[in-house]
């Protein structure tokens, strides 16, 4: 792997093999969801406790401080929308010059295995490894599921995800399921998961960035079980605390009914 390549990654999972990244790029094909109608006032307040920002370029350029040395991971796939057919049925959407001139620590792009277009959201993999790599930029490939596509099995996963790492991916963003463990030891790249729809509660979300880690995960890009939390702040400090520090999972429930507590007790 190439000087470059190793030096972007390394801003973004850590030195002690983690990350906690902050995603944000929901509006492009899912528009202004809850607490995300102003990119700018959701991400100012979290992107301290961040150790990257996962959007599209629209959302950097109008509501990220350029001051702000935070790693970004560009989405880079689009073309389809909520109402749309299908949901895997996208393209590269963003040129590997325009990523550079936004001076990305990494790119991102969803493949659908066992979609209709399983084949060209493949292929835009590979060509966007092959475009990125040329200029030491590292590929996020995410693991999508669609519409039609409610598989979230740890079969369906290992494949989607060894697929990924085969085709050149550097890291690789997948969901958490059952026999997680056989997830990660079939792939040879880092994992990150997903959050996924906001949960019930979060120390729902709290024992999935747990469950996960615990079980070889290298970090978390959670969104919307971070910053549609009625205390988000307060997640994502416990998130760091569970990825970074490996606090247990009582500790962690624990320590964010204190902080929520604490938030109360100001107002």
């Amino acid at each position: 792997m190439d000087w470059g390549i190793k030096n972007r990654l390394s801003r973004i999972i850590k030195s002690d093999g983690r990350t906690v990244m902050l995603a944000v790029d929901h509006g492009y094909f899912l528009g202004p969801i809850k607490k995300l109608e102003q990119p700018c006032k959701t991400i100012a307040p979290l992107i301290s406790y961040t150790d990257a920002l996962m959007l599209t370029r629209g959302v950097l350029r109008t509501s990220v401080d350029p001051a702000n040395d935070i790693p970004i991971v560009l989405r880079v796939s689009g073309g389809n929308s909520i109402i749309g057919k299908d949901l895997s049925n996208e393209a590269i959407t963003v040129s590997i010059e325009d990523a550079l001139r936004l001076n990305v620590c990494a790119v991102a792009l969803s493949v659908y295995v066992g979609s209709e277009h399983e084949h060209q959201t493949l292929i835009n993999l590979t060509k966007l490894i092959d475009e990125a790599t040329r200029y030491g930029i590292p590929v996020l490939a995410v693991t999508a599921v669609g519409k039609e596509l409610e598989k979230r099995d740890a079969r369906y996963l290992a494949l989607s995800c060894r697929i990924a790492a085969e085709l050149g991916a550097h890291f690789v963003k997948t969901y958490y399921c059952e026999d997680f463990e056989k997830v990660v030891k079939s792939c040879f790249v880092p994992l990150v998961i997903a959050g996924g729809p906001k949960l019930k509660t979060e120390l729902d979300a709290l024992s999935l960035a747990y469950e996960a880690i615990n079980e070889g995960a290298s970090g978390v890009d959670m969104g919307r079980n971070i910053w549609q939390s009625e205390n988000p702040v307060a997640m994502i400090k416990v998130i760091r605390a569970i990825v970074h520090e490996g606090t247990s999972l009582t500790k962690a429930q624990a320590m964010f009914k204190s902080l929520k507590s604490k938030k109360k007790s100001k107002k």
